[in-house]
């Protein structure tokens, strides 16, 4: 079973039935595997924040929810992620594609990384960084958890994790 695979997997036994997404090579191989799979309503979004309100207007609707997004993004989420998604203690697994480690090929991609997990600890969001692919059987109890204690997680993988690098 590919980590793309197993990710889908993961989410599917933790029940997550909805999904978001904004496009991202790293990522692209989940993406595609929710997209065809009839355990998840797949809903593309053009921004990470809109993703936000989609998947707090999920779980209104009773449906657990996830967001696969890149790191990149992670600044214009963050009124999203105060103001409604840990306001109304909405869980809400993002599934993080890290980019701008040593061996990025964009530089533009780097400066975020310098500050993605400093904002995740502000915000006092629990960051997992997956590093290598074997990392993926953390994601069961990572899931469970969020959902439990009705907070956002963010689980960071990097371009070692997906064997880019």
């Amino acid at each position: 079973m590919t980590v793309h695979q197993e990710i889908a997997e993961s989410l599917a036994r933790n029940r997550v039935e909805f999904v978001t997404t904004v496009p991202c090579k790293q990522l692209a191989g989940v993406i595609e595997l929710v997209e065809r799979d009839p355990r998840f309503m797949h809903v593309p979004a053009n921004k990470e924040d809109e993703g936000m309100g989609l998947c707090a207007g999920a779980f209104m609707g009773g449906k657990r929810a996830c967001i696969i997004m890149q790191n990149t993004a992670l600044g214009v989420t963050i009124n999203a992620i105060t103001t409604l998604i840990q306001y109304y203690s909405i869980p809400l697994p993002m599934l993080i594609s890290y980019r701008g480690e040593v061996g990025e090929k964009v530089a533009c991609q780097v400066e975020m990384a310098v500050h993605t997990k400093a904002l995740l600890a502000q915000l006092k969001i629990p960051t997992y960084h997956f590093h290598e692919s074997d990392a993926v059987g953390e994601l069961d109890g990572i899931l469970n958890h969020a959902f439990m204690a009705k907070k956002p997680v963010a689980i960071l993988m990097d371009a070692h994790f997906w064997g880019a690098a």
